[in-house]
């Protein structure tokens, strides 16, 4: 769900700030769609893997989710890099209130989640979208290792096929 609110910044973030005529690179429209791309990629790939019949496949998706989160956060660090602006640091007081967040379904509209309001500063913008990335990506890498653990125990999907059919044909052999 995480992902999903990103997705939703960035093409906030990309129509406020990235397709604005007062940026020094207007109009880059190669990065809108690069940010926007990563953005959709994360939610889209998880949930692509979690309906997918191979753990496997969904450890490998989720991987991918991952790094389209890394390719975002690394974006927006290089547009505030590129334009003089400040990349915050963990310790930094609207780090730690953005760190605070916790994305849920709003009970009123079962498909909108409490999405932040995007600030108007270019900086803190950024910087709460790269903060949000930063915590997808730790939970991202959480979830592949549990999934690679659940692999590891109970095996993967041809594995447990073969398993069935093995378990078939001894008992249609007595």
């Amino acid at each position: 769900m995480l992902g999903k609110v990103i997705q939703d910044l960035t093409f906030q973030f990309c129509q406020q700030y990235l397709k604005n005529p007062n940026d020094p690179t207007y109009p880059n429209l190669k990065l809108v769609e690069q940010a926007n791309g990563a953005a959709r990629s994360n939610p889209q790939n998880v949930a692509e893997g979690y309906t997918s019949e191979s753990l496997s496949s969904y450890i490998m998706l989720s991987g991918v989710a991952r790094g389209s989160n890394e390719e975002l956060a690394k974006d927006l660090e290089d547009y505030l890099r590129q334009r003089g602006l400040q990349i915050w640091e963990k310790d930094h007081p609207k780090i730690r209130v953005f760190r605070e967040f916790r994305v849920f379904w709003l009970e009123n509209s079962p498909s909108a989640l409490n999405t932040p309001m995007l600030p108007s500063d270019p900086t803190e913008a950024a910087n709460l979208i790269l903060t949000l990335c930063r915590m997808e990506g730790y939970l991202l890498s959480k979830h592949i290792k549990s999934l690679e653990n659940k692999h590891a125990t109970e095996g993967g999907f041809r594995e447990n096929l073969l398993k069935k059919r093995l378990i078939y044909r001894n008992s249609n052999n007595h």
